[in-house]
C-alpha cells in the first residue's frame, strides 16, 4: 500500500514542500532513498525502535520510503514523524480520513517521544500558504507555529498523540496550540543600562538618540572606561518595539536558527558577537544545504554591537560591506545559494590606538606608524557606511564626583517613537520604514533641500573632501534630526548638526 504524507525543508527563511511516500510490499528490508543526508538515515533506526516502544509492529515486508522531490538534499531530523506515520498508515495499523490536508514534522526519541525541531514558524508559513488544514509539530516547535493566523497548530508530546490527530482532528481540541497574547502596552524590556545612569558624555548619547531614531549605523572611538560598551547597552532601552511584521520576518530567523522567538515579541534583537568571531558565525554559513544564518541576520530589524570593533580580522569586517548596502546577505555553495534578510543598525566601538589613549594629552604609547596601522582598520569603504561617528572622551574627575543626574531613557525614547512614527507616515506607500533605508531616488523625493541648505552642504563636502556616499548619508542624518525636531523640512542647524557626526573625514583626527 502507498501512502503520501506532506513534510517541509527549509531553505533560508522559506520552506518549500517534500513529500514522504511509504510502500510496503513483497520482500525484505528497510529502504530510504531521495537524497537523504546522514541524519535523515539514521533516522531509520530511531524511528523503528520508537515505532516498537509506541505499541505498533514493523511489517515483516520490504519498506520503501521516497523523499521527494529527489533531486532536492533532505537533512535534519525533522522527517522522523512523517516517516513513522507514513509507515503506520501503509501497514494499515492506523486510519487516517485525510492525511495529505496536514504538514507533519518531528524528531522522535527512542520511547516515541517528540523533540523540538528548527523551523516551525516558516512550515507553519508554508502550510497555510498551501491550503492545508493543520500543522503537526512537537510541542516546543507548535509555540513558533501557532503565531500564523487561519492554521490550526497541533503540538503533540508522543507519537502516539501525533497518529490520534490524524485519526480523529475533532477530538483532540486538547492539543491545539494557540497563539501566544500580544503584550501589553508599546514599551520594550527594561535595558541592561539606562542613559541616566552614564556620566556625561552629552555628544555620544545624542548620537545614539538620532541613530535611535534614523537606524543609522553609528561608531564610538575612545579610550578604554570612557563609556562606550554602556552606551550600546543603553540603546537598546530607546529603540521603539517592532511592529507584528518585524516581529514575523526576525521570529522566522531566528526559529530556523532554531532559537525560539514568537512573533508576540517585539523586543529588537541585540546582537554583540566577541570580536574574534568567525566569518562563518557573522555572515552565516554551512555546508551542503544545511546553511544557518549568521550574527548579521539574528540582529535583523535590531543592534548587531561589535566592540573592539579594530581587533576584527579584516576579512569580517570587509564581509560587512555587503549586508550594510543590501540589507541582505547570499550564501552560496556549488550546489546551493541561500538568501537571509540583514537588516540591522550596526553600533561599532573602538580605540583609537592599540594603548587606547591617543588624543588623550600625552598617554598614549604608541608610535605614528602603530596609530596609523591601526586607524587603517577603521577607515574606507567601512567607515564610509557609517552615518555617525562619534569621539567618546573620559570623563572629568569633577564631573563624576558631581554624579548629576542625566536625562532617563523614558524620555528619549518618547521622542525616538515620536520620529519613527513620523517616518512611517512619510514612508506609507514605500517598502522602507526608516530613513536610514532610503534610496538615492527616495533622498530626493523626501529630503529635498533649500538653497540655502544646498549651499552649506556644497562648502561641507569640498572642505571635507567627502564621498559621494557620505554626501547621502549626511542629508539621512539630517532628515532624522529634523524628525526629532518635529520638523517637515531639513534647516541648516540639521545639516551642521549631521556633519559634525562624520569624525573620521576630518584630517585633524587622523
Amino acid at each position: 500500500m502507498l501512502t503520501h504524507i506532506k513534510a517541509a525543508k527549509c531553505i533560508g527563511i522559506e520552506a518549500v514542500e517534500v513529500t514522504v511516500e511509504v510502500d510496503i510490499d513483497n520482500g525484505v528490508g528497510i529502504h530510504l532513498v531521495g537524497m537523504a543526508d546522514v541524519a535523515v538515515k539514521e533516522s531509520l533506526l530511531r524511528t523503528t525502535t520508537a515505532l516498537i516502544s509506541s505499541g505498533y509492529r514493523i511489517p515483516g515486508r520490504k519498506i520503501v520510503i521516497n523523499l521527494a522531490p529527489a533531486d532536492m538534499k533532505k537533512n535534519g531530523s525533522g522527517y522522523d514523524l512523517p516517516i513513522a506515520v507514513g509507515i503506520i498508515a501503509a501497514s494499515a495499523q492506523a486510519e487516517f480520513p485525510e492525511p495529505e490536508s496536514y504538514l507533519i514534522m518531528g524528531e522522535l526519541g527512542l520511547d516515541g517521544s517528540l523533540r523540538y525541531i528548527p523551523g516551525g514558524l516558516v512550515y507553519a508559513e508554508l502550510a497555510s500558504r498551501d491550503g492545508l488544514k493543520g500543522i503537526i509539530l512537537p510541542e516546543a516547535s507548535a509555540a513558533e507555529a501557532a503565531e500564523i493566523d487561519g492554521l490550526t497548530v497541533y503540538g503533540a508530546h508522543t507519537l502516539a498523540e501525533a497518529v490520534e490527530i490524524l485519526r480523529s482532528p475533532g477530538s483532540a481540541d486538547a492539543l491545539k496550540v494557540g497563539r501566544s497574547p500580544e503584550p501589553g502596552g508599546s514599551a520594550q524590556k527594561k535595558a541592561a543600562v539606562d542613559f541616566s545612569e552614564i556620566i556625561g558624555q552629552e555628544s555620544a548619547k545624542r548620537g545614539m538618540e538620532i541613530a535611535a531614531a534614523g537606524a543609522h549605523n553609528i561608531i564610538m572611538i575612545g579610550p578604554p572606561g570612557s563609556g562606550k560598551t554602556s552606551l550600546a547597552k543603553a540603546l537598546a532601552g530607546i529603540l521603539p518595539p517592532m511592529s507584528r511584521s518585524e516581529a514575523l520576518l526576525t521570529g522566522r530567523i531566528y526559529s530556523v536558527a532554531g532559537k525560539h522567538r514568537g512573533a508576540t515579541d517585539r523586543e529588537r534583537p541585540f546582537r554583540a558577537p566577541h570580536c574574534s568571531a568567525s566569518l562563518a558565525a557573522m555572515i552565516g554559513g554551512g555546508s551542503g544545504s544545511s546553511i544557518t544564518p549568521g550574527e548579521v541576520s539574528l540582529a535583523c530589524n535590531g543592534v548587531l554591537f561589535l566592540d573592539e570593533f579594530g581587533q576584527i580580522p579584516h576579512t569580517v569586517t570587509e564581509a560587512l560591506r555587503g549586508p550594510m548596502e543590501d540589507r541582505k546577505v547570499v550564501i552560496s555553495r556549488m550546489r546551493s545559494k541561500v538568501e537571509f534578510p540583514a537588516s540591522f543598525m550596526l553600533v561599532a566601538a573602538s580605540n583609537p590606538c592599540p594603548c587606547g589613549w591617543y588624543g588623550e594629552g600625552d598617554r598614549c604609547s604608541c608610535s605614528p606608524y602603530q596609530r596609523a596601522s591601526y586607524l587603517s582598520r577603521l577607515s574606507g569603504p567601512i567607515m564610509d557606511r557609517m552615518d555617525i561617528q562619534v569621539r567618546v572622551r573620559p570623563v572629568p574627575s569633577e564631573e563624576i564626583l558631581r554624579r548629576g543626574r542625566a536625562e532617563a531613557s523614558g524620555a528619549i525614547a518618547a521622542r525616538v517613537l515620536e520620529a519613527r512614527q513620523m517616518q512611517k507616515r512619510r514612508f506609507a506607500t514605500e517598502e522602507i520604514e526608516t530613513n536610514s533605508e532610503m534610496s538615492t531616488a527616495q533622498i530626493r523625493r523626501f529630503c529635498r533641500l533649500d538653497g540655502a541648505c544646498s549651499a552649506l552642504l556644497g562648502e561641507i563636502l569640498e572642505k571635507q573632501q567627502l564621498s559621494m556616499r557620505a554626501y547621502f548619508r549626511i542629508i539621512k542624518v539630517a532628515r532624522s534630526i529634523a524628525d526629532l525636531a518635529g520638523s517637515a523640512d531639513i534647516r541648516q542647524e540639521h545639516i551642521l548638526e549631521a556633519a559634525s557626526f562624520r569624525l573620521l573625514d576630518r584630517v585633524e583626527f587622523l
